[in-house]
């Protein structure tokens, strides 16, 4: 029987390297491949150039492991697919998540078709995650669950996944810890053991949002108004009414309830939860953004980390934007499931319910939940197991 072939997706990092390093001692056929996404001149991401000292490192460690390597160029698909919908969607006043998009688009579909077609069985990544798989109904279901190391588990930047990705893909190293993962590669004398990890864009680099923004939405100035802790709006009638609906809603401001407190170049730059960059001093505590309106070009901040304009209850999910990543388990309408979620990568898990309506799903966590971001994504959770999420609209 010939060996199955495996594409590793060599990002120039140490996990992937691993990766590579641990397929090849199970006897498989490894290829390396190194993505290239970014080398538009139009819009700078910033003045080093990673992608190539990370395709260089790639290249020493397929080198090191003697298998086959080669770099491809997805630039295209990733500005069309990952940048021009950053710009689209922090111009609509959303909050999109790139990692989770680039897993999607980019790594387990346009990379992934690439390396079927030189023939793999598998793709593998370098993600802290594991994969299951069991029988049901005469058909095999596959798991996507959390990795091993709680600090570096990466289920929620794979919650987009499908069964036929998943059917596809392995992950060596979710096994394992991370200080396993540098042991490792320090061992079998990889040069990247000691690299830092990577920060910013996938496969892009550091990235200085604003800048990186401004280059495509135009500054614009605009107030920014303090609301006070107290205000009526979060005592009203309509707060106290419990409905799906009601917890799942955001406040809306206008500049009349609270006072100008300074100016801004533009609110499409601010994010809600965001506490620096603001540059408005001399308050008892820091202001923190609860909303931004795009339209009015107008940020609406509160003082301090608990202000009731950062927390809410519940989300509210289209029906276009739900995904299950086991379809064994999507909810029929008027269906409701105990699980527990998080809206960010590295959140711990809250308890919350899921509630399946005609015009889409509700999240109604048991606790108040901060800074609640439309165009990131929720995931939810049975166990250790990520089993659907969507886009918070």
């Amino acid at each position: 029987m010939s060996k199955q072939r495996v594409v590793v997706g060599l990002s120039g990092g140490v996990d992937s390297s691993v990766t590579a390093y641990l397929l090849k001692e199970q006897g498989y056929e490894v290829i390396g491949l190194f993505m290239k996404n970014w080398h538009d001149d139009s819009v700078t991401i910033s003045d080093e150039c990673p992608w190539l000292d990370d395709s260089n490192d790639a290249m020493l460690v397929a080198e090191k492991l003697n298998i086959p390597f080669q770099t491809v160029d997805l630039s295209e698909e990733y500005k069309e697919r990952i940048v021009d919908y950053m710009f689209d969607e922090y111009g609509k006043g959303r909050t999109p998540n790139p990692d989770v998009l680039c897993n999607r688009e980019i790594k387990f579909d346009v990379f992934m078709k690439i390396a079927l077609s030189l023939g793999a069985d598998f793709v593998a990544t370098g993600h802290y995650c594991r994969k299951g798989e069991f029988e049901k109904d005469g058909e095999t279901i596959y798991q996507l669950l959390a990795g091993k190391d709680k600090n570096k588990d990466q289920s929620y930047f794979l919650c987009q996944l499908s069964q036929e990705q998943l059917a596809k893909t392995l992950f060596p190293i979710g096994d394992l810890q991370k200080s396993e993962v540098r042991e490792i590669a320090t061992q079998q004398e990889l040069v990247t053991a000691g690299k830092k990890d990577s920060q910013g864009l996938c496969f892009i680099g550091k990235v200085r949002l604003p800048d990186f923004l401004q280059q495509k939405l135009q500054p614009k100035d605009g107030t920014i108004v303090e609301i006070d802790a107290q205000d009526p709006v979060y005592n009203s009638n309509k707060k106290q009414d419990s409905s799906l609906i009601n917890l799942s809603e955001k406040y809306s401001y206008t500049k009349e309830q609270g006072k100008n407190v300074g100016t801004h170049n533009g609110a499409h730059y601010f994010t809600k939860g965001q506490r620096k960059g603001l540059g408005v001093g001399g308050t008892p505590e820091p202001l923190f953004v609860i909303e931004t309106n795009i339209d009015e070009n107008i940020i609406y901040t509160g003082q301090g980390k608990n202000h009731p304009g950062l927390l809410r209850k519940g989300l509210f999910v289209a029906n276009d934007e739900i995904h299950w990543v086991r379809e064994d388990l999507r909810l029929p309408v008027g269906g409701k499931l105990e699980t527990k979620a998080r809206i960010r990568y590295r959140q711990t898990l809250e308890k919350a319910t899921l509630y399946q309506e005609e015009q889409g799903l509700y999240v109604i966590f048991d606790e108040p939940q901060t800074a609640i971001m439309e165009g990131q994504f929720v995931a939810w959770y049975q166990d250790d197991e990520l089993i659907g999420s969507g886009v918070i609209s």
